[in-house]
């Protein structure tokens, strides 16, 4: 596998799996921060508080990954974009490669319990 570059969208230092809860968040339609933040809690488990949040929102935005959509009330939805489906998607095709590597290389006992 190969490393990711400085062209790689979602090689975002310490906020890359944010990024990635983020986008796979945002994969299964528009939210709201709010929104964002309790579906990541939901399916990772994971609490992205504010700050976090924003700060990942605004990276993913300048990267071309999400785009801020017309506020409702005084919330405003975001979305991923065509660029952020594509960079996620190749994200996790790596992540599977790892996976199936790693898994390959464990002990059997530890491979059964994984």
């Amino acid at each position: 596998m190969a490393a990711p570059g400085p062209d790689d969208p979602l090689e975002l230092g310490r906020f890359a799996e944010p990024a990635v809860l983020v986008l796979v968040s945002l994969s299964d339609g528009p939210r709201h921060g709010y929104a964002i933040m309790s579906d990541v809690e939901a399916f990772s488990g994971t609490a992205l508080g504010p700050g976090t949040l924003y700060a990942v929102l605004a990276r993913l935005e300048r990267a071309g990954l999400v785009e801020p959509m017309p506020a409702e009330d005084r919330r405003r939805p975001y979305r991923i974009t065509a660029a952020g489906s594509r960079a996620l998607a190749d994200h996790l095709a790596q992540v599977e490669r790892l996976l199936r590597v790693g898994r390959s290389r464990l002990p059997q006992r530890a491979r059964q319990r994984a």
